[in-house]
């Protein structure tokens, strides 16, 4: 028999895997038809057909949801970022300080009442990139860990929140300034923040030095990267969105309040934890970030349809976090057998 007659053996497949985007969005279709026929069950109602419903989900998360896009990209650079929710109530207060009508008596600045839009926002903005400066800064150049730093800030910031008017509530916010918080504003807020920062962290270099920070940042000083530097961008802009989702929740109760975004950054890390971002750093993405952020809506108004107590809400919330971490320790353990 000639070695032409010898058939080789058919070359094996090449195993094609899906983007984590898609599988993160198979898991949100399964939870809520999971929903969808506890409800018929229980309930003898649809939770999916009904607009208004879906509504209030997503207006109760797209807040977080802007917070989450930052913090995201504040992990993938392998850090953490605990400060957000302090950053909220804090600029919450100042921003709307500075965007009260003059026809409120007891407006905290007289004389700067009845301003544009443009400048409580500007002020906002620029009091969260203060914050995250100094985060960046402790982080990236005195070498802090990124928990114990942002956890100081976090106590800080909330602290100063509570002096600024001696814990009284600041309200009667111009009509320009309640524009931002208004109807579906949120939501279209949160929707062109994600495009932007999903455009950024994929397509642009400041997005290949996140990802390449995280998952190695000695090989990216090595490659040229300035890794302090862009460290403090990251955490800078992590805190102007915060800072952002702060106004925006102002804005909307049209009154502000020192005890705002209370736990708001446990409610993004887990956004974007369970979005399939890894606290190893240098893994994930905005879009999926986006995904989680649904998931996470889809869950607790779910929970809510279901009547089911906050008590239970909040300990299987925290179980799907953990949850997701675990699933992401083995994604690893995997990834490095396979490497």
């Amino acid at each position: 028999m000639s070695s032409q007659d010898i058939s080789a053996p058919p070359a094996p497949r090449a195993h094609r895997k899906l983007p984590a985007e898609v599988n993160i969005l198979l898991v949100l279709i399964g939870i809520a038809l999971v929903f969808e026929i506890l409800g018929w069950i229980f309930q003898g109602q649809s939770f999916l057909f009904s607009w208004n419903r879906l509504k209030i989900m997503i207006l109760q998360v797209s807040v977080i949801g802007i917070i989450a896009v930052g913090v995201t990209q504040v992990i993938i650079s392998g850090g953490i970022d605990l400060s957000s929710g302090s950053v909220v109530g804090a600029v919450a207060m100042v921003a709307m300080s500075f965007a009260q009508v003059s026809t409120y008596a007891r407006a905290v600045y007289p004389g700067l009442t009845d301003l544009p839009m443009i400048v409580p926002l500007l002020i906002g903005l620029g009091c969260g990139a203060i914050v995250g400066l100094i985060n960046g800064w402790l982080i990236a150049y005195t070498k802090i860990p990124p928990f114990i730093a942002t956890l100081g800030t976090m106590v800080t910031v909330r602290g100063f929140a509570k002096w600024y008017t001696k814990g009284q509530p600041i309200s009667f916010p111009t009509e320009g300034f309640a524009w931002i918080g208004s109807g579906m504003m949120p939501v279209v807020i949160f929707i062109i923040v994600a495009a932007i920062f999903h455009i950024a962290m994929k397509y642009t270099r400041y997005g290949k030095f996140t990802y390449a920070i995280g998952a190695n940042a000695q090989a990216a000083r090595v490659s040229g990267i300035d890794v302090e530097r862009h460290l403090v961008k990251v955490y800078v802009i992590a805190a102007m969105l915060a800072a952002l989702a702060g106004m925006v929740v102002a804005a909307r109760g049209q009154t502000a309040q020192a005890g705002m975004g209370l736990a708001y950054e446990l409610d993004a890390i887990a956004m974007a934890v369970i979005g399939g971002v890894s606290l190893n750093g240098g893994r994930g993405s905005v879009l999926g970030t986006a995904i989680g952020m649904i998931i996470f809506g889809v869950i607790i108004s779910g929970f809510t349809f279901l009547r089911l107590d906050a008590y239970y809400q909040e300990m299987i919330k925290g179980a799907i976090v953990v949850a997701a971490v675990v699933a992401d320790v083995h994604r690893q353990r995997k990834r490095r057998k396979t490497s």
